[in-house]
């Protein structure tokens, strides 16, 4: 199957922000979504990194939505753009510079779910560039104190992804790397890695028990540590682990 949209949500309201990415990360077609306050961070998170997707707030201090997405326009290749807001004045604007969607606050869920689909419909292909992260990348450079060292697979019990890079946590330590937690997953998934949420990804090998966390939510343990398994990715993890036990292969 291939891998979900990659969503940047942007308002300087944190509420409105942390509603918005909510929504986002419990459709079923969105594998990553990060969030930024300001225009000008996103601007910086785009340049970094690849979206398929912004959904962008229009009032704004400073540089306002509108001007984001024609920043965005000039692009080579920009992501698609939705705009999110509380007005209806600006949706001539929006749509001239392209924008597949216009969602008033507060945006429901049938609405975004619908915005979601015509960013599907307008994107060529939903996958990424394995370019990126070969298939058969079987260790990671991190950047330590000027050197680089390589981190190898079958030594990483987990994945946990932080902002644009992700930690790998090993028994030697915690390493940052420069990565996106989902060209990982894809590049490891065959190698006996699982996506247990959308921040974590962890070794099958390393997981001992599945467990209640305080809340009510379900973790894998490691020897590591717990790690958290979202209710969309609980099914994928309980199967694997499944057929895992069930193989003759050792290293699963």
């Amino acid at each position: 199957m291939a891998p979900g949209l990659r969503v940047l949500a942007v308002d300087d309201m944190p509420a409105a922000l942390d509603r918005i990415c909510r929504l986002l990360r419990e459709s079923p077609d969105v594998t990553e979504v990060c969030a930024a306050e300001d225009p000008l961070s996103a601007l910086k998170m785009i340049q970094a990194a690849h979206f398929d997707a912004v959904f962008i707030d229009i009032s704004m201090p400073g540089m306002n939505g509108i001007d984001m997405g024609g920043l965005l326009a000039k692009l080579t290749d920009p992501p698609v753009i939705v705009f999110v807001t509380a007005y209806d004045e600006h949706a001539a604007d929006a749509y001239d510079l392209g924008a597949v969607d216009y969602l008033r606050k507060p945006a429901s869920p049938d609405r975004v779910a619908a915005a979601l689909r015509r960013v599907i419909r307008i994107l060529p292909s939903t996958e990424p560039a394995r370019s990126l992260v070969p298939d058969s990348l079987a260790a990671v450079p991190v950047e330590s104190r000027g050197r680089t060292r390589y981190i190898k697979r079958r030594e990483v019990v987990f994945v946990e992804a932080c902002r644009d890079t992700v930690k790998l946590h090993t028994f030697s330590g915690i390493h940052p790397a420069r990565m996106s937690i989902s060209q990982l997953a894809e590049s490891w998934e065959d190698a006996g890695f699982v996506r247990t949420h959308r921040s974590f990804l962890a070794a099958i090998g390393a997981i001992t028990e599945l467990r209640s966390d305080p809340t009510g939510g379900l973790v894998a343990h490691t020897e590591l540590g717990d790690v958290p398994i979202s209710r969309r990715h609980a099914r994928t993890v309980r199967e694997r682990l499944f057929r895992a036990a069930n193989t003759e292969d050792p290293d699963h």
